[in-house]
This record gives C-alpha cells, structure tokens and sequence, in this order.
C-alpha cells in the first residue's frame, strides 16, 4: 500500500464528519470502549492538574477523562466535532473545547498530561516532528505522554507503529518510556518528562 506523503487535509476530516457526525463510532464501539478503558488505566498518576487532548472529535474519551483532571483542554481540527464535543462536556466547567490544527494551534502549556490518541498518523514528517518539538516545550517536568495508536493498514502518511515509535525516537531529549501495552488492535506507550535540574 502506497502511503500519502501530506498532513491529511482540513477538508478529508470535514468530509468524514459531514456523511457522519461519529465516523469512528465513538459512542458504540466496543473496540473504542476497550481501548477507552485501558487508557485511562495506564495513566500513571490517579489525578492531574493541567491536561491536553488534541484531536479529541466529539468528546466521548475526553469527558472520561475529564474525571482524573483539575483542567482539560481538548481541541479538533473539525469546527462540527469540536462544537459536539463541547455540548458533551458542557457541564464540565474545568474542561475547554477549542477548534484547531495540530500541530500549528498547538496551545500553551505547561502540561502534566498529554494524551496523543490515534491521529500523529495522520502527519507527513515535518508536522510530526513539529508536533513533537511543541510537545517537549508544554510537557511540564515530570509530565506523562500518553500515545494510543491503531495498528491497522492504512495510507496515512504513517502507520501506528510509525508513529509510536518515531514519536518515542525523537522525544528521547524530553522523556523516557514509562511503560508499552500492546492488543492486536492498538498500542499504549506511557512516556514521562524528565525533572528539571
């Protein structure tokens, strides 16, 4: 299979969500529930106190995790899922729901969780790099990554075990891997900033 080689398009995800407000099934999947569940329980602390969530969609993920944070931000590129998933979390005044692109809208930190689930895929090499790059200046010392990727085939620019691995390979700088979970579905890579000096 031939791999694309740019950042999927604004306009791709647009046209997924306008025949779909719930492409991927969020909200019935048992492979999202599964998947829901054990991401929640690798998180190593049991409470954080700033988080980021980008590509969140329509919010199912976010307002679960929303439990184990004293503020989230979730943001997605798609104005449609942004706008659910901010209706789901609407009486979660601790968690914001912002429209943007990753990696440019990549928002000011300091973080103690990031949580990266199942879209650095969609990133030719530059972004992802980039993206990286933003992730180490927000992580705050100490901070948990969190990646979640898919393991299936697809063109995206990179597969999932791609992207787990090169984000671990180029955030080496930055943090170290905490803990690795695999299915024959998906992956769980658990990454924590190194402590300032």
């Amino acid at each position: 299979m031939t791999r694309r080689t740019q950042t999927l398009p604004e306009d791709y995800f647009r046209g997924i969500y306008a025949s779909d407000p719930d492409p991927w099934h969020f909200t019935s999947s048992p492979y999202e529930r599964e998947k829901y569940a054990a991401t929640l329980a690798a998180l190593p602390q049991p409470r954080y106190r700033s988080a980021f969530e980008p590509a969140c969609s329509i919010g199912v993920f976010t307002r679960a995790l929303s439990e184990r944070c004293a503020r989230l931000l979730a943001t997605d590129l798609v104005p449609a899922a942004a706008e659910a998933a901010r209706a789901r979390c609407a009486d979660r005044p601790h968690v914001e729901i912002r429209q943007g692109t990753m990696p440019a809208d990549w928002p000011i930190g300091p973080f103690d969780l990031i949580v990266l689930s199942e879209f650095l895929y969609f990133l030719a090499p530059p972004d992802f790099a980039e993206l990286v790059r933003r992730a180490g200046e927000t992580i705050a010392p100490g901070g948990d990554i969190v990646l979640v990727h898919w393991l299936g085939e697809t063109d995206y620019p990179l597969s999932g075990d791609g992207a787990a691995d090169g984000f671990i390979r180029l955030s080496a700088a930055f943090a170290q891997v905490l803990s690795q979970s695999r299915t024959p579905d998906y992956r769980i890579d658990v990454l924590r900033a190194g402590t300032a000096s």
